[in-house]
Parts: structure tokens; sequence; C-alpha cells
């Protein structure tokens, strides 16, 4: 059996015999981290440390030392996460309130982290909502409602994006709708509304992805992953007013009953949209939630989604793009994330971005056509158009930073979790 080695952390250069800048050294069965330069960099020397030991096939740790608090023990466990498993990490000892913290955290990021891992043939769209809705009921279960529609019933009720962008699947297209409720009033005020993208596999349609663009699109269903566990952290850390979520699923495949080129597709608040590529489907079933967020009369919608390939060009792999028409807003999200030691950065949004997405047979193209566009902001104003217009508060997430295809010195492949935290605490911030 192998035995565990523990991990210090030393504010100190590591011996010369290490190499100049070692970032570990090992001395007598331990393992010794040097946080050397400005210390607002240590949290992310503590992740590349526990991603290089990792690396370097040590299973077996344990933290050791009064140098480790919450968040370093937290950047150490993102580091050393393996989606592989095998690994064995005792974070070491803290008093009761901290490990309350700390479990919480470590839950919901690997449920993240998890099903955002999970192979597409294992999670459906009917799959993913039930998943998510059970994992967000187990946590208030006396405050928690939800139901799913699938297949039929959704065009039935007039779901329109979903069910077309699904109905090219042997699997039908899902929609959740969940609700919190701590009050115990049925008809109390709903703050919020949480809206995510469940593209459990994106083959681009027939705007047919090539195959390495294609391999990781199990990962098209991270926003809503990201705003199950965002709700499920948030319940945790005490919210206590009502927050509805709603996840639009469905698989982007070609068929012979999948949805093609030039099809018009109308919403229920009579916007009709050309399809001008397949492959931008998410921004199709986000309008159907967005559209059922605003008739709540919620005040408050925040979306996520893995939308668009344009806002990873903008801002890489280690920020979240955030988009609002309120400045308020884009500085809430900011503020929220840079106090959860996540990474967001607002990206242009205007009113007159709309005008871009033109059509010639329907009110809107879903993607805009004229030279040098911004696809991410483009996205976002095709959004736009499905929320009430009162809505004080209204953010759009494309998130750059949810997945990582090939692993680097902070993250191994696959989900991240990353963004939760930001979400968790916009949601406990609201009035």
């Amino acid at each position: 059996m192998t035995a565990s080695m523990d991990v210090i952390l030393v504010e100190a250069p590591a011996d010369a015999c290490w190499g100049e800048n070692a970032l570990i050294s090992f001395n007598q069965g331990m393992v010794l981290v040097h946080l050397t330069g400005p210390a607002s960099d240590w949290l992310r020397l503590i992740q590349r440390a526990a991603r290089r030991l990792d690396g370097q096939g040590i299973k077996q740790l344990a933290l050791v030392g009064d140098e480790w608090d919450l968040e370093r023990r937290y950047a150490f466990w993102q580091g050393f996460y393996n989606p592989r498993g095998q690994q064995k990490l005792d974070l070491g000892v803290m008093d009761e309130q901290q490990q309350k913290q700390l479990d919480a955290l470590l839950d919901t990021t690997r449920w993240i982290r998890e099903l955002t891992n999970t192979a597409p043939e294992a999670l459906y769209p009917t799959v993913l909502a039930t998943e998510a809705a059970k994992f967000v009921a187990k946590q208030a279960p006396e405050f928690v409602n939800y139901h799913i529609l699938s297949g039929e019933a959704l065009k039935e009720l007039g779901y329109t994006g979903i069910y077309n962008v699904g109905r090219g699947s042997q699997n039908e297209p899902a929609f959740l709708k969940l609700d919190f409720n701590p009050t115990g009033d049925l008809d109390a005020p709903i703050t919020a509304c949480l809206v995510g993208k469940g593209i459990t596999f994106d083959s681009g349609g027939y705007s047919l992805k090539g195959s390495d663009m294609m391999l990781p699109m199990k990962s098209d269903m991270g926003g809503a992953a990201m705003l199950a566990g965002a709700l499920a952290l948030a319940i945790r850390q005490g919210l206590n007013h009502r927050v509805q979520l709603m996840l639009c699923c469905a698989e982007n495949l070609v068929s012979g009953n999948a949805f093609k080129l030039g099809d018009i597709l109308t919403y229920r608040n009579g916007v009709s949209v050309e399809v001008l590529n397949t492959d931008a489907e998410g921004r199709l079933v986000l309008a159907d939630g967005l559209l059922d967020a605003s008739a709540t009369g919620a005040p408050y919608i925040l979306d996520a989604a893995t939308l668009t390939g344009a806002a990873k060009m903008a801002l890489g792999r280690d920020y979240h793009a955030v988009f609002s028409l309120q400045e308020e807003q884009l500085e809430t999200v900011v503020a929220c994330a840079k106090a959860e030691n996540e990474k967001a950065w607002p990206l242009p949004l205007e009113p007159w971005h709309v005008s871009l997405l033109t059509s010639a047979y329907a009110d809107l193209g879903n993607v805009a056509s004229a030279e040098g566009t911004a696809g991410a902001t483009t996205a976002a104003a095709f959004l736009s158009k499905f929320v009430r217009d009162d809505v004080k508060g209204w953010v759009h997430l494309d998130l750059s930073a949810s997945f990582q295809k090939n692993a680097n010195d902070l993250w191994a492949p696959g989900g991240k979790g990353h963004g939760v935290r930001t979400i968790s605490r916009w949601l406990r911030s609201l009035p």
C-alpha cells in the first residue's frame, strides 16, 4: 500500500539543487510548496503545484501545517483533481465552520466536473435534466419542486427552439423548470431566474463541425451544470429568497428529422428567426428559457452557456465573458468573481447590436453575416430579444473558462467548475 506524502507550504525559495525558481521540492517524504513572488499569485502557485504532483503520478497526499486556509485547500484540490480518479487527498484539520464551507465547495464543484465529463452516450437530455433536478433538490427537499417536459410536449407547448434543435436525435429534448422557494409562501415573488444551455452533444447539425472541434462537445451542457451547481451551492450557503432554474436540454445531431439551414422558427413572443447556421443552436434553445423566465416577473435573470468560440478567442480559457445591457450588473458580476477568486470580464453589448442579426425572411437571423461582427456580442444581442424590457438585471455569461480540452499547468482536462462560486455569490447578493 502506497504511503501518503505530507504537503507543507513554505514562504521561501527552494534550495538551489532543485533548480532555479523551483515550485516544489522533497524532503524526507514531504512535499514542500515554495510560495515566492507576490502573495496575490500564491493561490495560482498552489494549484500549479498540485497539478504537477498529479502529473508525476503521486496519488496520496495530506495537507499539513497552519498555513493552509480554506482558499488554499480549495486551490490545491482543484489542481490535484484528475477525471480518472485514483487520488486520495487529506485536506487537513480545520474548524467546523471552515469544514462545512469547504465541503459545500468540493461537493458542488466535483459534481459539475464529473457531470461535464460524462460521456454523451450516458448523459442525454432527459438524464441531464433529471440529474440536475435531483442534485439541487437534495440540498433542501422541503423547498424544491420541479417538472420536466420532453419530446412532443415541447412542440405542443411552444418551446420552439428546444424542440427543433433536439428533434434530429432519437434522444428527446427536455426542459427542466425547478422552483426553490424557502419562504413557505406559494405566492412569494421570484427574485431571480437562472437559464442554462444543456446541449448534451453538439455535432453542429448540418453546419457540421470537424472532428477536432466536435470531440469536446459533450461539454456543451456546461451552462446547465454550472447553474444547477451554483443554485445548489447557494442553498448550502444560506440562500433565503425564491429562485427558479430553467435548463434547456437537447442533442444537436444530423438526421432526416433534424432542423435545417433556412428553417424559420417562430417563438411564443412572435419573434421569427431564420436558421443561418445550425451550429448556433445554443441561443435557439436559451430563447425558450428566457421567455419563461421573463414571464415569471422576476426582476433578475442570469443565463449561462458555453455559447461561442468567439468568447474563448477574446478571453482564452481563464475568464468567463460577461454581458449585460445594465452597467451595474456587469460590475456586480465581475466584483462577485473577484471576491470568490474566480475570473470574469465584461465584453461589449449595446441595443443596436441586434440590428446585425439580419434575415431576408424573418425578424432575425440566428447569426450575424456582416464582416467583422463580434460573434460573442451578437449572440448576446440575440438573447436580449427574448428578455422582458423591464427586467432590472439581465446577465449573460459565455462560459469560456468552464472546460479544458487539454490539460495545462492549472487544470486537468475536462470540466472545471470555475464560475460556480461567482453565480452563487451573485444570487445571495440580490436584494
